[in-house]
This record gives structure tokens, sequence and C-alpha cells, in this order.
């Protein structure tokens, strides 16, 4: 059956607002987790494409409950299904872990949780026309572009957008909430502060880079509407990065609008399924696809790292006390940011560089951890999910850290000691 065209814009705008905040009591936690894959031995040397091709159709053959993908730059990526609970979300990407891990160790290869590649320079490994198309756009703004695509691993956490009336679990206050909390969030859990082995200056670089890039896809909507009203302005008067076609590149007219698109019908005619696709190349802090997708978390170190973000995160929006609390916490903040959009205002700038040296972070940080531990029993969340937290907790956050912190120390302290003596290096005795 043909796809009927979707020609006018009151078609678009009604079928925006329709999937793009789904209301109703929160019921439902995701995750989408990421990592750099580096070579087991040797984790500076990039992997050759044909190895995690190698790899890549082994692990396809698994029975994950997870969605398994692979990011421009090789990064391998799991996105859990919808779960019912905080504790089912972390078992069944858990399960799923226990099965990729060996797979990849077999190949000689290893997974690095790092917000942004530390050892060496973005390379592309995947060939296709929705990457090369993104790749030639990006790159109209400088090389950001390269480094989001192929250099860059997170944590993304999903939530439900709400109940339709106001209140702590309601969606305008969840919305708010979510640009607010989420630089605290990009803080406490920044993760990359470096760049082919030279610091950047800020502890999630990660952050710096989504900065960079174009900011009619990249920026946070208005705060000040609506929130279906906002999103969809947003969605229909960004650029159009890519026409699929069944033949040939993927181009798109420069500057052209989903809207200009609607208008114009050229090169032809778009339809609803054009416009579904669109929202998939635009990639604001906090995305809504019917629940949030919250994007701003660098990746985590450890087999279990992206466990503490997660139960954050969800125990901050489900919890009515712990979200009446965080909310409190991290209003104040809206003062900060000012009236431009995350992440170019100054809150978010600050998050970037500073983190939780940031004194105001770090106060709206123990506030919000605070919260979201009295809330993570209520939530049913397990003794091991709980210790992860406590033990985050107690060596960032209270301490006014985060995790980059350990690696600018490494840095520090292996250039203090200077280069190894000729004896060591050589495996010889000194003379």
């Amino acid at each position: 059956m043909p796809v009927r065209p979707a020609v006018t814009e009151a078609e678009l705008e009604a079928h925006l607002r329709g999937i793009c905040f789904k209301t109703g009591p929160p019921r439902r936690i995701g995750v989408e987790v990421e990592w750099l894959v580096h070579d087991a031995r040797a984790p500076r040397c990039p992997v050759a494409p044909s190895r995690l091709r190698t790899a890549a159709d082994a692990l396809r053959e698994l029975p994950l409950a997870s969605r398994l993908t692979f990011e421009p730059g090789g990064q391998l990526e799991l996105s859990s299904p919808p779960s019912a609970s905080l504790m089912s979300c972390v078992e069944t990407v858990a399960a799923d872990l226990a099965q990729v891990r060996p797979v990849m160790r077999a190949h000689g290869l290893g997974l690095a949780g790092h917000g942004h590649n530390p050892w060496h320079a973005p390379s592309r490994v995947l060939a296709e026309p929705r990457y090369d198309a993104m790749e030639a756009y990006f790159d109209r703004w400088g090389p950001a572009g390269r480094s989001m695509m192929c250099a860059t691993a997170s944590v993304q956490v999903c939530v439900d957008a709400g109940h339709e009336e106001p209140g702590p679990l309601g969606l305008g206050r969840r919305w708010l909430m979510a640009h607010l909390l989420g630089a605290v969030l990009s803080a406490a859990f920044a993760n990359s502060p470096t760049s082919e082995g030279c610091p950047t200056g800020y502890r999630t670089t990660r952050q710096l880079v989504w900065s960079r890039l174009d900011p009619a896809r990249t920026l946070a909507p208005p705060q000040d509407d609506d929130p279906r009203t906002a999103w969809a302005r947003y969605v229909l008067d960004a650029p159009v990065m890519c026409i699929r076609g069944p033949h040939g590149p993927w181009d798109a007219p420069e500057h052209l609008t989903f809207r200009d698109w609607v208008r114009g019908g050229a090169p032809r005619p778009p339809t609803r399924e054009d416009l579904d696709y669109h929202v998939t190349t635009l990639f604001p802090p906090v995305r809504p696809r019917g629940h949030l997708e919250l994007r701003m978390i660098d990746a985590q170190a450890g087999e279990r790292g992206w466990v503490v973000p997660l139960a954050v995160t969800a125990a901050l929006f489900d919890d009515p006390e712990a979200a009446e609390r965080a909310y409190r916490a991290v209003k104040p903040l809206a003062e900060t940011a000012g009236a431009r959009p995350a992440p170019r205002n100054p809150l978010w700038r600050r998050a970037a560089r500073a983190a939780l040296t940031d004194p105001e972070l770090h106060a709206a940080a123990l506030t919000c951890f605070d919260a979201a531990r009295e809330a993570l029993p209520r939530l049913g969340a397990a003794p091991e999910v709980l210790d992860a937290v406590d033990a985050f907790t107690a060596r960032y956050v209270a301490r006014g850290r985060c995790p980059a912190d350990d690696h600018l120390d490494a840095l520090d302290t292996a250039a203090a000691a200077g280069p190894p003596e000729a004896g060591l290096t050589s495996g010889k005795d000194s003379p």
C-alpha cells in the first residue's frame, strides 16, 4: 500500500504532538549503554574495521533481549527494551552484557567506558548512506561532527513523559527538570577529560563536542512554551540532514528546513515517515520520543558502572518524593542557566568544564544523590545497586569530584614521575 504524503504543516504538527509526549503514570524505564571498542592488549591502537565486522557478526548471533547496534566509529551500543521496573532493566542489560563480553574477548577486543575516546583521533568504520550524509552535514560546522560520530559514548536513560496534570510527576515539571538536572548529571558523571592523550580543559569533552555542533538540531528547544508546541516547532524548523532514496547519496539541499520541504515539495513531497526519520537526526540533550531520552551522561568505566546513572536518574524522576526534592534543588539553577538553551548556556558550560568543583552544581548534586538513595529502596533496588550508588557518592559526589578527576590525577602523577629510566624500559639493569 503506497504511503500517503504528509503535505500540510497542520498534519505534521498534529502527528508530532501526538507522538512526542505520551502521558500517563510513569511505569517504564530504559537505558542505552555505549562503549568504545578497543584492542584488548593495545587500547591505544585503532581496531581494524575487518576485526569489528567479524566480532559484530558473532554478536548478532546471540539471543539478546536488548537491541545491539554499532555507531559510526565502531562504538557498541545495547538498547534495553522498556522495563517495568529498575531492577528488571538492570538485570536484562546485565544478562546481555554477560553474553557480549566473552564474545568480544574471544576476538581480542575489549569495551571501555569513556565519554570521549582518550587514545586516538576519530575514524569512521561504518559506510552507510545515513552516516555518509551525517558526516558531510556536520563537516560544515568543523571537526566536532566527526568526533561526535566516531569518538563519543554515553549512558542514555529513558523515562516516561509523566502525567498530563501538574505535580512532581507531571509532564511540564519533568520536561523542565530534565534540562536543569541534566547539567547536574553531566557534571556528576563527567568521564571524558582527554582527547588523543591530552587534557582538553573540560571534564566532559563529550559535552564540549555536542556544544559545537549545528545548534538547530543539538540545542534544547525553548523552555518558555508548552513542551509539545515547542518540540513541534523545533522539529519543523530544523534543517533536513538527508533525504532518503533508493539510489545514490542521501543528499539534501543546504539550509532546507523540514517546514520548507513541506511547503515547497522538492525534490519530492515529504511523507510522515520522512518526518519520523528526520526526528532521529535531531540530538538535543533531552529528546522526546514518546518518553524522555536523557542524552547528557558520559559512558562509565567498569562492568556495571552504567548502573549508577541509571538508578539515580530513575529514582529522581519516578519516585514522587525524590522528584520533588530534586526539583527544588535544581530549580535555582535556572538563574545560572539564563535564557540560552542547553548545552550552550552558562550552567551547562560550567558542568562540562568544572563539573562538581562548581559549588552550585556540587550542592545540587549532594541533595539529588541523597534523595535518590532514599528513594531507591522504594523502587525495589537490590543491595548491590544500593552499594554501587553509595560507593559512587562517597568516592565522587561527597568530595566534589567526578570520574574525570581520576583520569586527570593519573596524568599528573605520570607527568610528575617523568619518563621511565632507560634500564627499566630496556629490561636491563641500569649502569
